[in-house]
């Protein structure tokens, strides 16, 4: 017996190694295969009207605006997403939503989705007011456009110029995308006054009361510089100031009219554990990595190059 397990030890110990070598090697190419499976896939769209430049949010004790608060929060979703996932981003300003890129998988293209989100801006939008009706259709005719299933995460205080009333609130009963779209409530509970900046991204002051409705009228847009001499009207006084919050109300009762979903934003485990734990949107043919598989073989081909040791062992001591 003891010369059998000399023997196994001497042919197979090598024959082992190598074989574990191989399979490092294979695990090297990050092989995959071609697999119909569950996928999430979310379009993150982020509110980038003037009032989402409110700072009444805080990341890591700082104070920071509802814009840079809804990026943080983008990138922890992008983050705690497992690999085969996919993420697109949009933005919404004035009355529509635009794309700026097709799903993402978010292993592969982590770098660039993050990358895209952390440059997101006030800069970006056509328009300074917003109306959120208008918006929640815009929405669906984007996602006629990805022509792939989503769950959209739809980050924004919900605080509309002009307010929303009977006349300018669009009927969005007939929203078909409603079980798809999840309104993130972005903001404080209690009114702030709303910065305002020069084309150059300058702080000038607060938005004013009239400034406000100036905006509401058709938006202030930056693309001329020139705009910017002299800088923009601002509030010369602190009760002249316009103020802003989370509208709450407002983002419910659109949650509940096209039959979606409203949850406040909050930079904490359970905020990004119901994100997950939505229905996948689509069961997609995709790639799933079997580099796993390799890895695995190569570790039990090591640890079975023990074996006759342990054999030897054993049979040594009966």
């Amino acid at each position: 017996m003891k010369k059998l397990v000399s023997t196994l030890k001497e042919n197979y110990e090598t024959a082992l190694l190598v074989l574990a070598l191989l399979f490092l090697l294979l695990a090297l190419i990050k092989p995959q295969i071609q697999l119909k499976q569950a996928v999430h896939n979310y379009l993150l769209v982020a509110d980038i009207s003037q009032s989402m430049n409110a700072e009444d949010m805080k990341v890591n004790d700082q104070l920071v605006s509802r814009l840079a608060y809804t990026q943080h929060l983008m990138k922890e979703v992008v983050k705690s997403s497992p690999c085969g996932t996919y993420v697109s981003v949009g933005v919404f300003a004035a009355e529509n939503v635009a794309l700026l890129f097709m799903p993402l998988e978010v292993c592969a293209n982590f770098d660039i989705i993050t990358d895209a989100i952390e440059h997101l801006e006030w800069r970006m939008a056509w328009s300074g007011n917003s109306r959120m009706t208008f918006g929640v259709k815009a929405a669906e005719a984007t996602f006629e456009y990805l022509n792939i299933p989503a769950q959209m995460l739809f980050f924004t205080d919900g605080d509309e110029a002009p307010k929303a009333n009977g006349i300018n609130r669009l009927d969005i009963s007939n929203v078909r995308i409603g079980q798809h779209v999840i309104f993130v409530g972005v903001g404080g509970h209690e009114p702030v006054p709303i910065k305002r900046f020069n084309a150059n991204n300058k702080f000038v002051g607060y938005w004013g009361t009239d400034a406000a409705a100036e905006s509401a009228g058709g938006g202030i847009m930056y693309n001329d510089a020139s705009k910017d001499d002299p800088d923009p009207p601002v509030a010369y006084a602190e009760f002249d100031r316009f103020l802003s919050k989370l509208d709450v109300e407002h983002l419910k009762d659109m949650a509940s009219e096209i039959k979606g979903q409203y949850i406040e934003a909050t930079d904490k485990p359970e905020f990004y554990a119901f994100v997950q734990s939505q229905t996948p949107a689509a069961k997609f043919v995709t790639a799933y990595s079997v580099r796993w598989i390799f890895l695995l073989l190569a570790a039990l081909l090591v640890i079975a190059t023990y074996v006759p040791y342990l054999l030897s062992h054993h049979f040594g001591r009966r």
